[in-house]
């Protein structure tokens, strides 16, 4: 047999084999299976939302309800820098903060995820008159804008219990995946990612975001649910993969993190094919004052930003959606966030729009809690020079460089964690 089929046929194989392997476990699996009824972009169907399993409706009312969220202030430098305009993410801005001032729910915020898109064509075209010159991603991110509580697929409740007396979570790695990217997350788990108590009190766990496949890609459900068994870090919620549901993927992460993991220390948030120098990160994170420990949000600062207006462009900001500035935010890549910043975020962000760019969204509900983003050297999320790029030197002494492939990270995590490796 040639090489080329015997692979084949091993690979056949193995996957039958965790097929078989995961039958025999579904039963234990916190997860639905991807088949049932779907709404356009992911969305539960009346039918389905009545059976759906992930966080209860009392916590998430619970939640809503919250007095930090009820009562969360807004910033007047926030405010006043969002021009009061008619483009349409301004008006829906400002609108809700006269709501806030006045003490009134925010509009459609807690509506039921599977009637909470905006199907009236009448509507956003009154709203947004150009509207149909919109790309089809923009055009759908626009309809679900309202839509902020996916249901769970796959949820992991017990990510930052600990046995009585042993130390609680003090960094914990949120990486932004997709269903298809297993061998970036393998290499996350057998790297920088990896679980464990470092030197013998600091508690490192891991959680990877994902969304729903498209209609179009192959149903990887049974995967996942094997996945999510076997490794105990996989997050999966109702919405499609998309750039602009990034935003929402964020979002939901920070509710599940004040549910799941409320005493964590410090969160990352990044993306999966970044490397991250753990060592060097603990090692920062140990350094830094208790007065800048609980209000850290820092990576690697973007302070001149705007809207881009070309429309080829997969970041483009229609004028008619958003005028003005983007505020200083940090990359999306890679950043830092205090533990104790969670509940004020997700509150400030309940207080604004969801904008289909989630590092310039961050930036904005950062802004309203006058958190500034703090710029540090070693986070590279626009990579490093390119003569660099092969010196392990060079990485030892970062914490973040944005893109490698698995392979170069594993290759690149083996080198700086080598004895022999001399600086």
């Amino acid at each position: 047999m040639r090489p080329v089929q015997m692979f084949r046929a091993m690979l056949l194989l193995s996957t039958l084999f965790l097929l078989f392997l995961y039958s025999s476990l579904h039963k234990e699996v916190l997860v639905h299976i991807q088949s049932r009824p779907r709404g356009p972009l992911g969305q539960d169907s009346p039918q389905s939302a009545k059976v759906t399993k992930s966080f209860s409706i009392k916590q998430n009312t619970a939640l809503s309800r919250h007095p930090a969220i009820l009562n969360v202030s807004v910033s007047a430098s926030f405010r006043s820098s969002v021009p009061e305009n008619g483009a349409y993410w301004n008006r829906l801005l400002h609108s809700g903060l006269r709501r806030l001032d006045k003490r009134e729910e925010p509009l459609g915020h807690e509506a039921p995820w599977h009637r909470c898109r905006e199907t009236n064509q009448e509507f956003l075209e009154t709203n947004v008159p150009d509207v149909a010159s919109y790309p089809l991603l923009f055009r759908n991110f626009l309809q679900g804008m309202k839509c902020r509580s996916p249901p769970l697929l796959i949820d992991q409740p017990a990510k930052c219990k600990e046995a009585k007396g042993s130390n609680a979570t003090f960094l914990l790695f949120a990486i932004k995946s997709t269903p298809a990217n297993f061998e970036r997350r393998q290499a996350v788990r057998d790297t920088w990612g990896r679980e464990q108590l470092h030197e013998g009190r600091l508690r490192v766990r891991t959680v990877f975001l994902l969304g729903a496949p498209s209609m179009d890609d192959p149903d990887l459900g049974l995967l996942l649910a094997f996945e999510a068994k076997h490794y105990g870090d996989i997050l999966q919620a109702d919405f499609h993969e998309s750039l602009f549901n990034l935003t929402l993927k964020m979002n939901t992460f920070l509710r599940w993190a004040l549910l799941r993991c409320p005493r964590v220390s410090f969160v990352f948030s990044g993306d999966d094919d970044v490397i991250v120098n753990t060592q060097a990160l603990l090692s920062y994170l140990e350094s830094l004052d208790p007065s800048k420990a609980t209000r850290l949000y820092v990576g690697q600062v973007i302070k001149t930003a705007s809207p881009l207006r070309d429309p080829k462009s997969k970041y483009f900001i229609p004028l008619s959606y958003y005028d003005g500035r983007y505020p200083v935010y940090v990359g999306g890549g890679g950043f830092l966030i205090s533990g104790a910043l969670l509940l004020p975020l997700y509150s400030a962000c309940s207080a604004i729009p969801l904008f289909p760019i989630d590092d310039v969204y961050i930036g904005m509900c950062f802004s309203a809690l006058q958190v500034s983003p703090e710029d540090h050297a070693g986070f590279r999320t626009f990579d490093i020079r390119e003569k660099d790029r092969d010196n392990l030197c060079a990485y030892k002494s970062l914490i973040l460089v944005h893109r490698r492939s698995p392979q170069q990270v594993k290759k690149i995590w083996r080198g700086i964690q080598s004895p022999l490796l001399t600086c």
